[in-house]
């Protein structure tokens, strides 16, 4: 994966973000005949393995789960320390690794811009912990939309999606920018091209301001 991630940052001229996590729904690793067991131990030791490679450009790795023997990730990439690593995840021991190893965490489904305030709160308490300046971690977020007069019935994955016209959306987004979320991600509900015309209306009412 260090390999593949350098590979792509050069072809896309240092542009890459590499996000990983430990994953939760089990049918997805049953179809790769993956291990559902001790997800957040086998993501310790891929991290302890990634960020060196990424950086460094080489590792001498021997855990429980992976082993990575004098491994060189080579020829290194546009940038010195390599793609940024993104890590996603909400709970204590998710927090306690990104603080650890991430540049960047990513955390959803959020709605109205306030509701990152509180998760903001917490990684910062979480780097912290770890002697590490919250600020040196860039915050991104996922943030679900919902367009009621398309689809009636609210999506379940969403608690509390934003809602709005095209120039409230942007205002939202705005309103993450100030909060100094820097970069967003969409997942919107209905999936269908109504709603994402909407959505990219939002985000040119956005540029435009």
């Amino acid at each position: 994966m260090a390999k593949m991630a350098t590979a792509a940052d050069g072809v896309s001229n240092g542009r890459l973000i590499l996000g990983i996590g430990a994953g939760w729904n089990e049918p997805e690793y049953e179809a790769f005949g993956l291990p559902f067991d001790h997800r957040v131990d086998r993501l310790t030791e891929a991290l302890k393995i990634l960020r060196p490679l990424l950086c460094e450009r080489h590792v001498d790795f021997h855990g429980k789960y992976y082993q990575a023997s004098d491994c060189d990730n080579a020829p290194a990439g546009p940038r010195p320390q390599g793609p940024p690593l993104l890590v996603g995840g909400e709970g204590p021991r998710m927090l306690r690794l990104t603080a650890q190893y991430a540049d960047l965490w990513n955390t959803g489904y959020m709605g109205q811009p306030e509701s990152v305030i509180e998760p903001i709160a917490r990684i910062g308490a979480a780097c912290r912990e770890v002697g590490r300046d919250p600020a040196t971690l860039g915050i991104t977020a996922l943030i679900g939309v919902w367009f009621p007069d398309l689809q009636a019935e609210k999506p379940g994955f969403f608690p509390n999606p934003l809602v709005g016209t095209p120039t409230e959306i942007a205002e939202a987004i705005h309103g993450y920018a100030e909060l100094g979320v820097q970069h967003i991600m969409f997942q919107y509900a209905p999936y269908t091209p109504d709603a994402y015309h909407r959505l990219a209306e939002a985000l040119t009412v956005y540029r435009a301001r």
